[in-house]
């Protein structure tokens, strides 16, 4: 095995005395080097968390072979755990619609290396980002989504998520909501973007209605889709300060900014292994 292959576990499960300990002495009896470290014990639920990096000692064993005995250990504690290797670049779908500037962010900083993982698709409703993605070697797949045929649509998405072996999807300012269908037979994680004024500004022009209400903060906020609307667990969240000298076109603009960085930061945190949900909360170690 590769000395420059790292592991990294997610674990969490029932909080007991010992398991800090428990979990170095398994990686230090098989030779390995603990890189990174964190946990943290959630006491009125009582429920510990904790990741872990390390790099195994040369020898016989294939990471995946390492990864396996480790889960075996961390059910022998009653943990769950879930362990990446360092050379394996999850695939992911970008879903967009008409606005480009998330797609552009996320397409720009995974040109740039930024990611811990390799865009394979951008899948769309709409036509009008096709020559953007061209331009980044995308490949570019329109599927419309109408009312009448919607489930026909997401039977599309769904096959070409398949095919492309696709293990997370980004949705870039998609404006269409994910049946609870479509979730459920994907199976696997999908990250969203909103403007943190969801409940109270719902539905269309959300920062006309902001400005009109005098507000003094905006936000963004980067969550899992789940099948309850805009209620999945949350990844990250910012604000920017608003005063009566912001118009529409400042907040509209703050707005933007916000979301780009908000999601390229859930998402980087995701594919590094730092997210953990459990419930409808995280446990995010950055």
């Amino acid at each position: 095995m590769s000395v420059s292959t790292t592991l990294v576990a997610l674990l969490h499960g029932q909080d007991q005395p010992g398991l800090v300990a428990r979990v170095a002495g398994w990686v230090f009896a098989r030779g390995g080097n603990i890189l990174h470290a964190d946990q943290h014990s959630d006491r009125e639920q009582g429920v510990f968390f904790q990741r872990v990096e390390w790099i195994c000692a040369p020898g016989p064993l294939s990471p995946l072979r390492v990864a396996k005995e480790f889960n075996a250990f961390a059910k022998s504690l009653g943990m769950q755990a879930s362990i990446a290797l360092s050379t394996q670049r999850p695939r992911v779908a970008v879903f967009v619609s008409k606005a480009d500037h998330c797609f552009h962010d996320l397409a720009l900083r995974w040109r740039a290396g930024e990611f811990s993982g390799d865009l394979v698709a951008v899948i769309s409703n709409h036509r009008d980002l096709a020559k953007a993605a061209k331009s980044y070697g995308l490949p570019y797949h329109y599927i419309p989504v109408r009312a009448e045929s919607k489930g026909a649509a997401e039977r599309r998405q769904l096959q070409l998520l398949r095919k492309l072996d696709v293990e997370l999807v980004v949705l870039a300012r998609y404006m269409q909501v994910l049946s609870a269908e479509l979730l459920g037979a994907f199976g696997r994680p999908v990250i969203n973007i909103h403007h943190s004024f969801l409940p109270a500004f719902a539905g269309g022009r959300p920062y006309h209605q902001a400005h009109a209400r005098g507000v003094k903060l905006i936000g963004a906020t980067a969550h899992y889709a789940t099948r309850d609307l805009d209620e999945g667990p949350i990844i990250h969240q910012d604000v920017a300060r608003v005063t009566h000298r912001h118009g529409v076109e400042d907040l509209v603009r703050m707005g933007r900014d916000l979301e780009k960085r908000v999601l390229a930061q859930a998402v980087r945190w995701h594919l590094e292994s730092r997210v953990l949900a459990y419930g409808n909360k995280t446990v995010v170690f950055d």
